[in-house]
């Protein structure tokens, strides 16, 4: 049987954090899925951040685009797995300078991850960005990240056992 939380929150809201916290919780083996890839200081200083923060003991599986096959491959009903996150995933793949992977496409592994999401045994926690919260951004390339997370984050939702919101670093239980 699985057992899938959704995440969602926007940027430093304390949901990596909080997904943490469930994961210790759960009392199982935990791998931590990270969907990024380092394209600046910056943001290889953000990735460090969350590496200190987490168990030594914890493995660590970088998987910025083939995420449906990564969860295939190691869900299991005695595993937790933290994913973290699907806004950086999307990103990956729409993002023209991201160098997608020419084997597939956004809506391709889109489809696959909604489908076989529910057949995964074991906990999975999903981490996303709630980026429709604020004006529509100017820009097709940004309006289509926009609309797309939104999408993705419903169809999350469908299928999760729990979703939890996250602001200012406290939990919101939406379902």
């Amino acid at each position: 049987m699985n057992n899938i939380t959704l995440i969602l929150g926007g940027a430093r809201s304390g949901k990596s954090v909080y997904a943490e916290k469930l994961a210790n919780e759960s009392n199982l083996p935990v791998t931590y899925i990270a969907t990024a890839q380092v394209y600046d200081d910056e943001f290889k200083a953000r990735i460090q951040h969350h590496k200190n923060r987490r168990p030594v003991h914890w493995m660590l599986v970088e998987e910025p685009h083939h995420l449906t096959q990564t969860l295939a491959d190691l869900a299991a009903s005695n595993q937790c797995l933290i994913v973290d996150c699907l806004t950086l995933w999307l990103a990956q793949w729409i993002c023209p300078d991201c160098n997608p992977p020419k084997d597939s496409s956004w809506q391709l592994e889109r489809d696959q991850f909604l489908q076989q999401l529910p057949t995964f045994s074991g906990r999975i926690i999903l981490v996303s960005n709630e980026v429709g919260m604020g004006i529509v951004p100017l820009g097709e390339i940004n309006r289509q990240f926009q609309d797309e997370q939104g999408r993705l984050n419903q169809a999350v939702a469908t299928v999760a056992n729990n979703v939890t919101f996250i602001a200012a670093g406290l939990p919101i239980k939406l379902k």
